[in-house]
């Protein structure tokens, strides 16, 4: 079992060092398609491709506030955008009453395909 834990120690540690390049690359990667204007390029033999989304984060007290039952807001305990989401859906929320318990933060996501 010590050996597994170790294993697991070093692939964890791995991981972490893994995802802090990643982030880095990702960036430097960003920041030359944004220093050239483009949303797309070939680079060698790689096809990268900058998507833009925009994402929700609610503010809990007003979000609360706009919840008029306390039963739904035990469904979300906290201000999951998922969640939420699922719930206007579904019309148990009215989405005019969460017009104002967020903001529209945008996110750049990377692509990276192998030509």
């Amino acid at each position: 079992m010590e050996k597994k834990v170790q294993q697991y120690y070093k692939l964890k540690t791995k991981y972490k060092e893994i995802e802090k390049e990643l982030t880095e690359l990702r960036q430097e990667i960003i920041a030359h398609c944004a220093a050239l204007g483009e949303t797309e390029a070939l680079i060698g033999s790689y096809r990268v491709k900058l998507v833009t989304q925009n994402r929700k984060e609610y503010d809990d007290e007003k979000l609360y506030n706009t919840l008029a039952d306390p039963q739904v807001w035990r469904l979300l305990s906290k201000a999951d955008p998922a969640k939420v989401a699922s719930l206007a859906k579904l019309k148990v929320i009215a989405e005019e009453k969460l017009a104002d318990t967020y903001s529209v933060k945008e996110i750049t996501l990377l692509q990276v395909d192998k030509q």
